[in-house]
């Protein structure tokens, strides 16, 4: 199982206590551990739990969650500008607002800048966890265009020869509600090989 890192301490951790109980009542041996995609080779802060269940107590014993990290290369996912269509460009007024709100912070390329809800910029060598909805509008690549659809899918770990056969906002809601695919395949490739 696989949800947002803040699924631990829901309802002081009732929410987190009633899957766990749940599980075992139906003879699974549960480990869990909140993972970042950050290791594991995504330019993305993206933190989940990810739950594991064994019905077979043997196969849980052998189970653990120890990965090498991975690093991670902004570079290598961001495309060239005249390769990104002309409307993921925010406007002049736009770019002019966001560089006199950063004065003073280190600037440097490439770079993912995410505005929070307060209105604070940080400049960051990743990208913060694809949302869907509007706060997909306070990501900035390099200051100036939000991400292209395969940008998204790469922020994902999808693989290049992923399709794209919907519309950029469609590849907006659906990276925003996707799992990082590099973490879910680790993960899966040990479960794989306790069967």
């Amino acid at each position: 199982m696989e949800n947002v890192k803040q699924l631990v301490t829901h309802d002081k951790g009732n929410t987190f206590r009633t899957i766990l109980h749940t599980l075992e009542d139906l003879g699974y041996h549960v480990k869990w551990k909140i993972l970042n995609a950050l290791d594991f080779g995504v330019p993305q802060k993206r933190e989940r739990t990810i739950i594991v269940g064994f019905l077979d107590q043997d196969k849980y014993e052998r189970f653990n969650f120890d990965f090498t990290p991975r690093p991670y290369d902004l570079s290598a996912i961001i495309e060239n500008d005249n390769e990104v269509d002309s409307s993921l460009f925010a406007s002049e007024d736009i770019r002019i607002k966001r560089l006199q709100r950063i004065k003073g912070k280190k600037v440097f390329y490439p770079s993912i800048w995410h505005e929070n809800k307060s209105g604070n910029i940080s400049i960051l060598p990743y990208a913060c966890a694809l949302r869907t909805g509007a706060s997909y509008n306070y990501l900035l690549v390099n200051g100036y265009r939000r991400p292209s659809s395969r940008e998204l899918l790469r922020l994902q770990g999808f693989p290049e020869k992923f399709e794209i056969v919907v519309s950029h906002s469609e590849i907006r809601r659906q990276t925003g509600n996707s799992v990082a695919v590099p973490m879910i395949r680790e993960v899966a490739k040990k479960i794989v090989e306790l069967l």
